[in-house]
């Protein structure tokens, strides 16, 4: 209490010096000892400060002259020692981001209950106080804390603030101490790497405050009168990076945020374009080829599909290698249903800037095309009629052969669905135009398809399909169609003919066995060879 008290005297005696400061000294200097027995009835407040006092004093009476005619003598004490211990003190009270020549306010008053010129203190004060880290199992100081979150959310809103370098630190400091945090283990009973229909997600309990800090940043990010100049150093790659790991939150109100506010910073900070498109590659490639593990890879790739958009032609190299190393591989994990929708729409939105790219999103999708996941060929199918539409004939008869094999064998599928999404294709005239300009060698691979469908196939749906498939290419080229139907019935010939052969050759064998004796079956032992080499 005496320190404070101390701290507090000092404090008025500065801020009448600087008030008028000729007049003050002046008057002390005309009672020096009224001066003289203040000072000394202070409780010092260290040896440290002492030894400074009385260095002051050997070093002689200070006499500054107030250009008015009178002349001060302070003896025994140093108002220049003076003035220093009381910096040291305000330091050691408020925080250097409030000092650096302003004056600091107590964080607990309300912005109303301040002048204007101290409501930027007030401000930065109350950033600082809310860096404190407050336990559950105090309710009064979390509901202090979330009443000075709402003010801020409040002056921030109100376009009073003024964003300073120390209020641009505060506020970062104070964003990283509350947001920033290392999330428990995943206890998923499957490998799915994020929430499916199946799965209800997870909620932080934590979010009624979160939430208001993310509201802050979201503010602070999209303030018009920010300088980016003198931001770009507070929101930095550290800050960039750590804001991307919050991406694997399991709840999904917090990655909304997250989208919105990455979204918000690769719009303002063109400086850090580069660094965020290349820490997201990492993001990827860390999901795709080791742990197939991440909540939020459908909000990465939602924000980059308008970040896609965006791209100046022609493309640079470095975005085809995020096309090629990055996209296309997000095709392979098996939880690709949660994020396809995000992820076709920044492919075709590669295929819009350069229609080139289409062969070879094809043969992408041919690379990891699934063989026994229905549900994934499914969406394959969905794509790839998107991919095609958007595909350009000279692109169309690099892939067509291994293509439409791969096509082919959806038609016979088994499962319904695939077989019917497969014979979909021919309903889309971008596609169909495609296959009539090159069915010479298209209709030879998918002719043996079709047939054996409309022979044998169990659902009535698909089999009504493959029929008006087939009424397609005849009425494209007829004379193609029965060439290839007696291409085909020569096949069947001579792969029955082939069978038969086998059969026989079958029970030559068998009955070549059958007549032999059983005794026959058997070898007779054979002596072992004696050594001629005598040991």
């Amino acid at each position: 209490m005496i320190f404070c008290l101390r701290v507090l005297c000092i404090d008025v005696l500065i801020r009448l010096l600087q008030l008028n400061p000729c007049n003050v000294l002046a008057g002390f200097c005309r009672s020096s000892t009224m001066l003289k027995q203040i000072l000394s009835k202070l409780p010092r407040k260290s040896p440290k400060s002492d030894s400074l006092d009385s260095a002051g004093s050997d070093s002689g009476s200070n006499t500054p002259n107030l250009g008015n005619g009178f002349q001060c003598t302070i003896g025994g004490s140093s108002l220049t020692s003076k003035l220093n211990v009381v910096k040291r003190v305000s330091s050691a009270v408020f925080p250097s981001s409030i000092a650096a020549g302003a004056e600091a306010v107590e964080p607990h008053l309300s912005f109303k209950e301040v002048s204007n010129p101290q409501k930027h203190n007030l401000f930065i004060s109350k950033l600082n106080l809310c860096c404190e880290f407050i336990d559950s199992s105090d309710p009064v100081k979390q509901d202090l804390k979330r009443e000075t979150l709402i003010e801020l959310v409040d002056f921030v809103s109100s376009g009073s603030a003024k964003f300073s370098e120390p209020a641009i630190s505060a506020l970062c400091k104070m964003c990283a101490m509350n947001l920033f945090r290392v999330f428990p283990p995943k206890y998923r009973s499957n490998f799915t790497g994020g929430e499916t229909d199946d799965e209800e997600p997870l909620f932080d309990p934590a979010w009624s405050h979160l939430q208001i800090v993310y509201d802050l940043l979201v503010r602070f990010i999209s303030y018009s009168s920010l300088d980016i100049k003198v931001a770009k150093k507070h929101v930095d790659h550290s800050f960039i990076v750590k804001l991307l790991d919050l991406f694997d939150s399991e709840d999904p109100r917090e990655r909304d945020c997250l989208k919105t506010i990455l979204h918000r910073i690769y719009g303002k900070f063109m400086v850090h374009r580069p660094f965020i498109r290349k820490a997201v590659s990492n993001i990827i490639y860390r999901f795709v080829f080791e742990t197939e593990r991440h909540n939020g890879i459908s909000e990465l790739l939602e924000i980059f599909g308008s970040v896609i958009s965006g791209f100046a032609l022609p493309l640079k190299e470095e975005h085809k290698i995020f096309l090629w190393r990055a996209l296309i591989p997000l095709h392979k994990p098996k939880s690709v249903g949660i994020y396809h929708q995000q992820l076709t729409y920044c492919v075709v939105q590669f295929i819009d800037k350069d229609p080139k790219l289409a062969s070879t999103v094809i043969k992408g999708l041919l690379k990891y095309w699934p063989v026994t996941n229905s549900q994934k060929e499914l969406m394959f199918l969905s794509e790839l009629e998107e991919v095609l539409e958007m595909t350009s004939m000279d692109e169309f008869q690099k892939v067509m052969v291994p293509l439409f094999r791969r096509i082919r064998c959806c038609l016979n599928s088994s499962h319904y669905q695939v077989a019917e999404r497969a014979h979909l294709l021919w309903n889309n005239e971008h596609i169909l135009n495609l296959i009539a300009h090159n069915r010479q060698v298209i209709l030879p691979l998918v002719f043996p398809a079709i047939a054996r469908n409309t022979q044998n196939h169990w659902n009535q749906a698909v089999l009504n399909l493959t029929l008006n498939v087939k009424k397609m290419f005849s009425d494209m080229d007829e004379e193609l169609v029965l060439a290839c139907q007696c291409k085909l019935e020569e096949e069947d010939i001579r792969s029955s003919a082939a069978a038969e052969k086998r059969r026989l050759t079958w029970e030559r064998l068998e009955t070549a066995a059958g007549v032999q004796p059983v005794a026959c079956n058997f070898l007779a032992p054979i002596k072992p060879a004696t050594c001629p080499v005598v040991c």
